[in-house]
């Protein structure tokens, strides 16, 4: 049976902070299962020919998750594909009604201190540009955190392994759920 066979779930989203590793996961897990992948930030740059900092820079992060979830309606819309989604997607209610509606949701659940090592030298990512990075990543968890959960079909506890890993454990746990 396909993991993406039913009507309700037509795609799998990948949802976690920045430095959860949704996009090395979710490339490698398309590729698994035959799938096509998706990166919703990419995505947005492709459609605006802009990079997301310039976003965030001239519209503000209200402007830039306008867009963000224009983009989740549409391709949440399609089917065979892993989604992996910007750290921030979960923030809009809408957004979480359409991941958990439209899509098999897992959450990418890393610490804050394997965060801040994947990230600290990263200046693509607007939100971590402040004078305390690790602080902020800490406060967006906090935040983040609970609407992550509430997504989630599938929780997978990151960090450790390697991405080939999480994958395994993704694939399990994504039989598990055609199996119910």
């Amino acid at each position: 049976m396909s993991i993406v066979s039913s009507e309700k779930n037509r795609c799998i989203v990948l949802v976690g902070m920045p430095g959860s590793g949704k996009t090395t996961v979710g490339r490698d897990l398309a590729k698994r299962l035959g799938l096509r992948f998706v990166d919703t930030d990419h995505e947005i740059e492709a459609r605006t020919g802009v990079k997301i900092p310039i976003i965030f820079e001239i519209e503000g992060e209200d402007g830039f998750r306008k867009r963000e979830t224009q983009t989740l309606d549409d391709l949440t819309r399609e089917s065979n594909m892993v989604l992996a989604t910007g750290g921030g997607a979960v923030i809009r209610p809408e957004n979480r009604a359409l991941l958990r509606e439209r899509a098999v949701v897992v959450f990418l659940s890393v610490p804050p201190p394997i965060l801040w090592e994947r990230t600290r030298h990263d200046r693509s990512r607007p939100l971590l540009q402040v004078s305390d990075p690790r602080g902020r990543l800490e406060e967006l968890l906090k935040v983040r955190g609970p609407y992550y959960r509430e997504v989630a079909h599938i929780i997978v506890e990151g960090g450790r392994g390697t991405p080939h890993a999480m994958v395994k454990l993704i694939e399990k746990e994504l039989q598990a759920l055609c199996e119910h």
